[in-house]
């Protein structure tokens, strides 16, 4: 597998320019031809959008696949993509909640969605005065594309954590203000996993809540409100996350942070990734909050 990661990392040095046209051939691929899961995303944005037309929803399908389509190519980039580049791709807004997090002496567990484009918020770590950032994972069955992941995630500085090791290493950290663990909370639970479900885009939806047995703690919860400004450039938007008391509720940061994910989804539906089964175990939930 050695040569392959290495045509792999090469392939990736070429300009983002050039790799857009690949981009624009998968687009063709998995609409036209063949027509990956476009059934599926196209119910999902109905019923995430029922005041929206046919033709609207279209057109958000269309322009899903495209962006979609642009996330495999620049995720691909990201393997030899440099901390300059990203700088200017990337921008970063109210970085300025890093700091008030590190003077409250408050680690940080930052949680966004499945908006595109997720991966390239890695190289934060090279901005934020946290010294320490650990992208949370779960666990790739394919040994050879969990390794090209990590590889991505563990740019610039991070270190990754699968989740079963994360409370352990929460616990075994300083909370002085010098951490940051990064989520891609919208992530939806396994069947047996199924317990907890909210009303999210006019649906049923579960929902991962592993974050928020950490509000217990004292604990610093930003949100990353991801926008896609053109093709290959994004804006990242830093919210607080603050209890309406002096103390976090029981899934109080599970509604706030899906609060602000849905408002992000609906200002650009297209830049979410629909083909994710996020409803498909709805059936399963136990207990709605």
């Amino acid at each position: 597998m050695k040569w392959i990661s290495c045509i792999i990392k090469q392939l990736s040095k070429l300009p983002l320019s050039v790799l857009y046209i690949f981009s624009d051939i998968i687009f063709y691929l998995i609409y036209y031809v063949m027509g990956y899961r476009k059934k599926e995303v196209f119910q999902n944005i109905k019923n995430s959008f029922p005041e929206k037309s046919e033709r609207e929803i279209q057109q958000i399908q269309r322009q899903f696949f495209k962006n979609f389509s642009d996330y495999i190519i620049e995720t691909f980039k990201a393997i030899s993509i440099s901390e300059n580049e990203l700088r200017v791709r990337v921008q970063h807004i109210n970085q300025h909640l890093f700091e008030e997090a590190q003077a409250e002496k408050k680690n940080i567990i930052l949680l966004t969605g499945h908006i595109f484009n997720w991966e390239w918020i890695n190289a934060l770590a090279r901005i934020i005065p946290q010294k320490n950032c650990h992208p949370v994972y779960k666990k790739i069955n394919n040994k050879f594309w969990e390794e090209q992941v990590l590889n991505i995630r563990n740019k610039f500085g991070n270190i990754s954590l699968e989740i079963n090791e994360l409370p352990r290493h929460i616990l075994k950290t300083s909370n002085n203000g010098e951490t940051a663990y990064m989520f891609v909370a919208d992530q939806s639970p396994h069947i047996s996993q199924v317990d907890v479900g909210i009303t999210f885009l006019n649906q049923k939806t579960p929902v991962y809540i592993g974050y928020d047995k950490l509000s217990k703690l004292d604990l610093a919860f930003i949100y990353c409100d991801i926008k896609k400004v053109k093709r290959g450039y994004y804006q990242v938007n830093y919210y607080r996350i603050y209890p309406d008391n002096e103390k976090f509720k029981p899934f109080e940061v599970v509604l706030k942070f899906h609060k602000l994910l849905e408002k992000t989804i609906r200002k650009d539906p297209a830049n979410y990734l629909w083909s994710h089964k996020r409803w498909k175990n709805a059936h399963a939930i136990k207990q709605e909050i």
